[in-house]
């Protein structure tokens, strides 16, 4: 992709980032923005830019990018267009591991690790079904794996929070919908390091995933160890959906919608799909959550009820190519 598209790509997330700065249920004009940004003038703008706006904006934009690139690292290494943390039951298992670590009262930093865990069980368990069911290389099989296990996922959740007190399954509601409405600066960073370390190692094994892409029997006679490097991407891709989850909640189709747009720009080596991903899935979860802030106001939808209004037709129409 040339220089000019990556510099449009960075222009229009800073562009979308900035008008959801701004608006919202207090809209503030551009000059009271600039000076809010700056921190001087009247002390409203400053406090709804800087407690409000922009920590969700950057928790926004990381979530973003973390699904971005895991989902174009699970396409790419399936061999799968409809490969995405959501749809495989990453993000169910994911959301169990996270729930259980609130639950036994794990911290913001470890919490990412109790999702980790409960995103790599989910993804044994949805290979392990469509190879029993003789068809581990079949999309629609592995697709409908990912399915039953991410239902059972959520009837997992129900039962941790079958006992919980009203407030907290209201919560837990929420989140399981999708947010980043809560977000805090200690949050931020702990997701910004995750999503540093995950998308950094995807880069680093970008060309094991150009292989991969290849076929497994293509990939074997080039020389790579195919089991190895499926599961160190797979590892780490699961990381990145993990730690999404662990900040944000549910936030599906992201993963799905963004690598398909990236390669409709002529991208086709994995190193620049993952950056260039990583790009557009923050410009589209801050515009998805700019919308469901606007949409019905003074109230909010959940960040995945719009991201699914977006990615669900999407879905549609790549499976319908794939029957």
């Amino acid at each position: 992709m040339s220089a000019a598209r990556w510099l449009g790509l960075v222009i229009v997330l800073v562009a979308a980032s900035l008008l959801a700065v701004a608006v919202g249920t207090v809209s503030i004009p551009i000059p009271a923005l600039w000076n809010a940004l700056r921190r001087v003038g009247d002390t409203m703008p400053i406090m709804v830019v800087w407690t409000l706006r922009i920590p969700r904006v950057a928790l926004a934009i990381l979530v973003g990018a973390g699904l971005g690139m895991s989902g174009a690292a699970l396409q790419g290494t399936m061999r799968n267009p409809l490969a995405e943390p959501y749809l495989l039951g990453v993000s169910g298992g994911a959301a169990v591991g996270a729930v259980l670590g609130l639950a036994l009262g794990l911290g913001v930093a470890l919490l990412p690790l109790a999702a980790f865990a409960g995103a790599v069980i989910a993804v044994v368990i949805a290979f392990f079904v469509a190879h029993a069911a003789g068809a581990r290389g079949d999309p629609r099989v592995l697709l409908m794996a990912g399915v039953v296990v991410g239902a059972f996922a959520n009837a997992a959740i129900m039962v941790v929070m079958a006992n919980a007190e009203p407030n907290t399954i209201r919560n837990a509601l929420w989140w399981m919908m999708g947010s980043v409405g809560d977000a805090t600066w200690g949050q931020i960073a702990n997701l910004a390091g995750y999503v540093l370390l995950g998308g950094g190692a995807l880069i680093v094994v970008g060309r094991q995933i150009d292989v991969l892409a290849l076929g497994e029997d293509a990939a074997a006679g080039l020389g790579l160890d195919v089991d190895a490097a499926i599961r160190r991407v797979f590892l780490i891709a699961s990381l990145l959906a993990a730690a999404t989850v662990s900040a944000a909640g549910l936030v599906g189709f992201v993963g799905l919608v963004v690598p398909h747009l990236v390669r409709a720009a002529g991208v086709r080596k994995h190193r620049e799909l993952l950056v260039g991903s990583a790009i557009t899935g923050a410009t589209l979860v801050v515009l998805a959550d700019l919308l469901g802030r606007v949409l019905r106001p003074p109230g909010e939808m959940p960040l995945g009820a719009v991201t699914a209004l977006i990615g669900v037709p999407f879905f549609l129409v790549k499976l319908r190519r794939l029957v």
